[in-house]
């Protein structure tokens, strides 16, 4: 298992570098064996979710309070994808 982040500035947004750099993690996962890839999203970042789940990820939970971001306490959506690839024998 992997745990992936993906960030692009904000002044790039919408010119596909999102999607190229989460398919590049996804193949490069599979060519190494990892079956399964796991990330934790802010629940308000819509984008980043829908993103992810055009890849192949599905929403697994939600961890409550996981942190503190500038004196607020965070939530952040679970979401994994298992390969079709790997781990499958």
């Amino acid at each position: 298992m992997a745990e992936v982040s993906i960030y692009v500035s904000q002044i790039h947004r919408g010119e596909g570098i999102g999607s190229a750099l989460l398919k590049s993690l996804v193949d490069s996962s599979e060519k190494n064996g990892y079956w399964t890839l796991q990330a934790g999203i802010f629940p308000e970042n819509k984008e980043s979710i829908k993103l992810h789940k055009k890849f192949g990820f599905r929403e697994i939970g939600r961890r409550e309070r996981i942190g503190k971001m500038n004196g607020v306490w965070r939530d952040v959506i679970l979401l994994e994808r298992r390969s079709n690839k790997v781990g499958i024998n």
